[in-house]
């Protein structure tokens, strides 16, 4: 991938050439596109001996309802600032607001980096 590492730009606008090629470390991943369905969740080793949590898809997301939390039932991705193109897809990504069984919620979470998904309810205005 190529959204790893330094830009290929600089500040003013001119070309900027690699001096060396990626390292392990450099190197990127596809992103997990987390999907509303049944419950699916896949570990990945990550750097220093630990594991990142990726939720392949989800149906279920814990809301924040003022000074509780409630475990909601998502029922459709209704807005996505990431990608317009997601809310056809259903992805669920941080930032996307969700219809849920506690009404629409703004995802704070990384579905796809932390395993699950929090939201916190929208004010209809």
């Amino acid at each position: 991938m190529k959204d790893q590492g330094r830009s290929t730009r600089k500040r003013t606008g001119g070309r900027r050439r690699p001096q060396h090629k990626k390292k392990k470390h450099e190197l990127g991943r596809e992103p997990t596109e987390t999907t509303v369905g049944e419950p699916r969740i896949r570990t990945i080793d990550a750097r220093g001996n630990t594991e990142k949590v990726r939720a392949l898809s989800t149906n279920v997301a814990n809301v924040a309802t003022g000074d509780e939390t409630v475990e909601a039932d998502i029922e459709d991705v209704v807005e996505n600032a990431a990608n317009p193109n997601y809310v056809r897809r259903n992805i669920v990504t941080k930032g996307a607001v969700v219809e849920t069984s506690a009404g629409r919620a703004r995802v704070t979470s990384r579905p796809g980096q932390t395993g699950t998904v929090s939201a916190v309810l929208v004010d209809e205005a």
